[in-house]
């Protein structure tokens, strides 16, 4: 099968679209798929050129297989919605623009959060001829207004129509929640083309390890109980809380905080922090991927906070899964819905209030003072993750794929076997 792949994201960056889109793909390419992925120059989220890339008009390279083709877009920070909308456009034009060029695939892929990109996927697969398939990460718009980067207007609802347009149009949907599959079909979407594959981890890269001593000393986390947040410092996950939360334990020396990323709301984070001179927070800036296990090996446990708002009820942090790959019970605080059954029925975490942060210290002392408890929990993380496994959630999507392309009357393909 020759896949043609639109995202905004791709790695050296290593967000989890990003992520999830290499992740796929690599595997696709062992299986003996053809991918091309089409993104542009790495940037996210700082809005800054990463070493060795320049923003090129195009540019071309081979990545464990994989065919990458950048383009020229207008980069900004991960901050702003005028020029984030800017951003988004222009890789709409430019992406769509470049895929005319490319030769005939059999289906053509484009990923969420942001629609533009798979309102370009859409254009290109209609001027190809070929099905479409929507990667849907994120019910865009609610989680714009969800987090208040913009309020109920003309223009959300202009891009609500759009919303659906796109549901309505795609040969398929791919969201990455049943949760998210539940809502299409209430909102009058066919069932019959909406397949979900989940997110998940690459078990090969994370796994059980111990703590790396070189960075547990350079940190200060030597003998104390690490609570982990890994991953993008946004305006969703209500990182303020995590900060009271922190205040709340600062006597108790057993605990300490480690932040490791970056985003919109870094700076507020770290400005809290320093005007609480909190003596058990540490912060990094955002860390390669291929670091990604090293800085889990550091936690004891997993945090994953988001906002008290019901969209984020339909949402699973795929930080759930890295941990589980590598043996760290997650402490959830999030809205009750999808990620807190998972969390619930797999035994792999607890579960507080979301935007509760005496709650989220409370759990926190406790875990820190009951290890059998904590050993049970890592038992119960580890024997989940197989199900959560990138291996399989690949071969769900290209069997996704695969029947799409079949009834399209394309190629003989090859399935993948389970």
């Amino acid at each position: 099968m020759r896949i043609l792949f639109l995202t905004d994201n791709f790695p050296p960056e290593g967000n989890a679209p990003a992520t999830r889109t290499y992740e796929h793909a690599v595997r696709w390419v062992r299986a003996g798929h053809e991918v091309t992925v089409i993104t542009c120059a790495p940037n996210f989220p700082e809005g800054k050129l990463f070493p060795g890339y320049r923003n090129a008009w195009r540019s071309v390279e081979t990545l464990d297989g994989i065919r990458v083709v950048r383009v020229k877009t207008y980069i900004t920070a991960n901050e702003g919605f005028l020029k984030r909308t800017l951003d988004y456009l222009s890789f709409m034009a430019a992406g769509t623009f470049a895929g005319l060029f490319e030769r005939r695939h059999d289906v053509v892929v484009a990923t969420s959060p942001q629609f533009f990109c798979a309102l370009g996927g859409w254009a290109l697969a209609r001027l190809k001829r070929r099905p479409f398939v929507f990667e849907l990460r994120d019910l865009w718009p609610a989680s714009i207004t969800a987090v208040g980067a913009m309020k109920r207007s003309a223009a959300i609802r202009v891009l609500e129509k759009l919303e659906m347009f796109l549901y309505r149009s795609a040969d398929a949907i791919v969201p990455v929640t049943q949760s998210f599959r539940e809502e299409l079909i209430h909102r009058g979407v066919d069932a019959d083309k909406i397949h979900v594959v989940l997110n998940g981890v690459d078990l090969q890269r994370y796994r059980p390890a111990a703590r790396d001593e070189a960075m547990a000393k350079q940190y200060d986390l030597d003998g104390r109980f690490v609570v982990g947040y890994l991953g993008t410092h946004g305006m969703a996950h209500g990182l303020e809380k995590v900060i009271e939360a922190a205040e709340l334990l600062r006597e108790d020396p057993r605990i300490v905080f480690f932040f490791a990323g970056s985003g919109a709301e870094r700076a507020r984070v770290e400005q809290m922090a320093a005007e609480r001179a909190l003596p058990n927070v540490r912060m990094i800036p955002r860390q390669p991927k291929e670091m990604m296990p090293k800085l889990w090996s550091l936690c004891d446990l997993s945090l994953i906070p988001l906002r008290d708002t019901s969209v984020f009820a339909s949402v699973i942090p795929s930080k759930l899964f890295e941990g589980m790959g590598m043996g760290i019970p997650a402490l959830m605080s999030l809205p009750r819905g999808e990620a807190v059954r998972i969390v619930e029925s797999t035994g792999c975490g607890v579960c507080v209030a979301p935007e509760n942060a005496q709650a989220m210290a409370a759990e926190i002392a406790a875990l820190a003072g009951d290890p059998e408890r904590m050993r049970r929990l890592r038992e119960a993380s580890l024997a989940a993750a197989p199900a959560y496994s990138r291996d399989r959630q690949a071969r769900l999507m290209t069997d996704a794929l695969a029947r799409l392309v079949d009834d399209d009357g394309a190629h003989g393909l090859l399935r993948s076997s389970e």
